[in-house]
């Protein structure tokens, strides 16, 4: 499963800056005291590296230590795309009721539903955050990774029973496919934490679903 470990248990010891008050009493030789700060109005310390001693920066230099995780464009190429992906699960989703042979197709189906409209408006919410959508330039929705084509979703909505069946599962199982190619792209191209977390969380789930969908 190609889930990155989140970046922010490696910010960890940077993180630990704004917690760090001068304040605070110290212990210890006075060869292990953090070094003063330049200004003298320091208030937080830094980890110093394996064998330097900590020293005391100001609230500024200590922001600028924490790693940049500005959204980029792969960020929101990904944010964006994911969203039309999900929102076409969504319309294969909504044919089962009525048109699946099997209950369990139906079951995997509203699962499906569940976990994904969820994720659509936390992908839309962290657009907004972030100033909105970007342009994107030419793209072809249906080039993105396991989208089904207009025909083969004509096809879903004139099927029933058996032939609904497993034509969902196969169409569903290339489009979750493609989510998680999607999700490993971003991994190594966005710079986000957030969308770094929904992107393993896709991966995760995405990933599940297609066993399950794989065993029916």
């Amino acid at each position: 499963m190609l889930i990155r470990p989140r970046r922010a248990a490696l910010a960890a010891p940077l993180a630990a800056l704004a917690v760090l008050a001068l304040g605070a009493c110290e212990s210890g030789s006075d060869s292990a005291a953090p070094e003063p700060a330049p200004s003298g109005a320091a208030a937080v310390v830094a980890p110093g590296r394996p064998g330097e001693p900590a020293r005391r920066v100001s609230p500024e230099e200590a922001a600028s230590l924490l790693p940049d995780e500005r959204p980029n464009g792969a960020d929101f190429r990904y944010v964006q795309m994911m969203v039309v992906h999900h929102r076409q699960a969504l319309t294969m989703t909504a044919l089962a009721p009525g048109r699946a042979g099997s209950p369990r197709v139906g079951k995997v189906a509203e699962r499906i539903a569940a976990a994904q409209q969820p994720e659509i408006g936390a992908m839309e919410g962290w657009l907004e955050n972030n100033g909105g959508p970007r342009e994107q330039g030419a793209h072809d929705h249906h080039a993105m990774p396991g989208m089904a084509t207009e025909a083969q979703l004509a096809e879903l909505r004139a099927a029933k029973g058996a032939a609904f069946d497993e034509l969902f599962l196969r169409l569903m199982v290339t489009h979750h496919e493609g989510a998680v190619a999607m999700a490993a792209e971003v991994l190594g191209q966005g710079n986000n934490i957030q969308v770094e977390e929904m992107a393993n969380d896709v991966i995760a789930q995405q990933t599940a679903e297609i066993n399950r969908m794989r065993s029916l």
